[in-house]
């Protein structure tokens, strides 16, 4: 007999409630320990829970037998979850609002083989939906799903940029946050979920086969998955947020400071606690879920530093050793976005040496030179891997953009964000993006502007390409994808954050497929040992060039005989950027190669 089983260790009683349509049957389960079991009802069931105990917020208890909840283990939901106040109104039945959860049959492992992606490639990073909603090839009942990214025209690019492996932001189910549906607005981006597992039917209709084939095709192109996946906090969010799953079950999941009141180390309201094992077993469960069934290559962490903290973050963190000791995730590609805004949140360096980290201080100097305040020292240090920050061994994942702040594109259009439209009278988002407009704030006519930032544009995708270590393209920053100066588009699920591909530019993304040509050929997971830095002018680089601030740029040649195609130059004057061999210029930001 299959069980199901649900921990709720402080509950009187845990009820299974079966759907037949809207019909309910509930079925009492029994205690055992901590948990509560079940016989398992059969694949194909819809269902949820029900939890019975003491209603006493103040003391961390939630139980509401009105409210229906989802198994923290659900794989597949029937429907998405949509907001309502009514899912905080304790006694009031949520039944019609919320998703029932769909009990799996035997899920087919996935034959366990090396990632695809290794350190050095191209992670080009995916909103499913934003990526294919307008894409004229893929049929119009298949945009915005996980199934898309399968299509030929899609596979195409893909393999045009030599892309290493698609980051996927959040595919698992998320519930809008309770201020945007007052201001007519929805979660774009994923990052409020509620269980870990879970499917959001609204990107993969299909659920785990969906995905399970999905990743077969890419990997079948020679491109890499990797999972961003939010274990940092949920949607259940504040004492003011909803009851929907961990809340009504063991609301001891969730961090609490010494006098009960949540910890908030995420902006969201809520933290889980990564000191409870049972929390880092639920996160390791679904890690395994996402690579033995789905053929995962590898994840992404959400505010990553929230898992190794116990309430401190710890370089030695269970949750690492836990990780790396399962046969399942051993050799999975592990990436940390290494900050929080909690206490000592800014790890960037401290994660285990077989992690990858995204380098913010990357995005922040490569701008900050090319706007001018910032010496060709720091942008050396930048494109051979920052040393500073991680030694010898580079685990950088080095970026211009992502989703989270200004597009390429905008950060050459817009000295100030312009988030008008997100309903917080433009105080959400970054404020310091290190963006500068060239001259005119947003769209321009001028072609002296238009110029300037076309060759920006390329030049700093040159600096991205012969950069050293992972690195990492946004979806659609190669031909130039617009924001309108919204550097927080997480509730924009419209014409804003959905890729125009008829409008491209062209010229731009052929420039860039270019680049990716030159960088496929090439090893550069580390900076090589044996190289020359020149001056422009073809001088040895000395102290004093390096120091004065008006030195406009560098060339770099390898010394090593197998390495002689390797080198680059950077001329902040011109501007322009990119591969160099053998002293001769190979691609440019101010063409292409013959």
């Amino acid at each position: 007999m299959t069980l199901l089983s649900v921990r709720a260790p402080r509950a009187e009683a845990v009820m299974l409630c079966r759907f037949d349509g809207e019909a309910e049957t509930r079925v009492a389960m029994a205690r055992r320990g901590e948990d509560w079991v079940v016989e398992a009802p059969p694949p194909g069931t819809r269902y949820g829970l029900r939890a019975q105990g003491e209603w006493a917020p103040e003391r961390g208890l939630w139980f509401d037998p009105a409210k229906l909840l989802v198994d923290p283990r659900a794989v597949e939901l029937d429907r998405p979850f949509q907001y309502s106040p009514a899912l905080s109104e304790y006694g009031v039945d949520t039944a019609p609002l919320m998703p029932r959860a769909v009990m799996p049959g035997a899920l087919p492992d996935v034959p366990l083989r090396p990632p695809v992606f290794r350190r050095g490639g191209l992670i080009y990073e995916v909103n499913v939906r934003g990526l294919t909603m307008l894409h004229p090839e893929v049929p119009e009942p298949q945009r915005g799903t996980v199934a898309a990214l399968a299509h030929p025209a899609v596979l195409a690019h893909l393999e045009k940029l030599h892309v290493s492996a698609v980051e996927l932001m959040p595919i698992t189910a998320w519930i809008d946050e309770r201020h945007l549906p007052p201001l007519g607005l929805r979660n774009a981006w994923g990052y409020n979920p509620v269980v870990p597992m879970a499917l959001d039917p609204r990107l993969c209709p299909g659920g785990v086969a969906e995905l399970r084939q999905t990743v077969a095709a890419l990997h079948a192109r020679g491109i890499g998955v990797i999972l961003d996946l939010v274990f940092n906090h949920t949607g259940e969010s504040d004492v003011l947020g909803p009851v929907l799953s961990f809340r009504g079950l063991d609301n001891a999941a969730y961090a609490h400071a010494p006098d009960g009141s949540l910890i908030n180390d995420t902006g969201c309201g809520n933290t889980l606690d990564f000191a409870q094992p049972a929390v880092r077993g639920l996160v390791i469960e679904a890690l395994r879920h996402f690579v033995r069934h789905c053929g995962g290559d590898g994840f992404r962490f959400d505010l990553a530093t929230v898992m190794a903290r116990g309430p401190g973050f710890a370089a030695d963190a269970p949750i690492f050793s836990e990780m790396a000791a399962d046969p399942w995730l051993a050799d999975r590609v592990m990436i940390a976005e290494p900050w929080d805004i909690g206490p000592g949140g800014y790890q960037l360096g401290r994660f285990p040496a077989n992690w990858l980290e995204w380098n913010d201080r990357y995005r922040d100097d490569v701008r900050r030179f090319w706007r001018g305040d910032c010496g060709v020292g720091t942008l050396a240090t930048r494109i051979a891997g920052s040393s500073d920050v991680f030694g010898k061994d580079c685990r950088a994942v080095s970026f211009l953009a992502a989703h989270d702040g200004f597009t390429l594109a905008d950060t050459l259009a817009y000295a100030e964000r312009h988030n008008h439209a997100n309903g917080e009278d433009n105080r959400d988002g970054h404020g310091e993006n290190f963006s500068w407009n060239n001259g005119v704030e947003g769209p321009s006519l001028d072609p002296a502007v238009l110029a300037r930032r076309t060759a920006l544009a390329r030049a700093m995708l040159g600096t991205l390409f012969v950069s050293t270590g992972t690195i990492m393209l946004t979806a659609g920053d190669e031909f130039g994808r617009s924001q309108q100066g919204n550097n927080n588009a997480y509730a924009q699920d419209n014409a804003l954050t959905w890729i125009d591909w008829a409008n491209r530019d062209r010229a731009l993304e052929d420039h860039v497929a270019a680049l990716a040509v030159w960088r496929a050929a090439r090893d550069l997971a580390q900076f090589p040992q044996d190289g020359t830095w020149r001056a422009l002018g073809g001088a040895a680089m000395d102290a004093a060039r390096w120091e004065d601030p008006a030195t406009a740029g560098f060339a770099w040649q390898a010394g090593d005989e197998a390495a002689r195609s390797m080198g680059l130059r950077v001329d902040r004057a011109a501007p322009c950027a990119g591969p160099e061999e053998g002293g001769r210029p190979g691609i440019r930001s101010g063409a292409l190669p013959d």
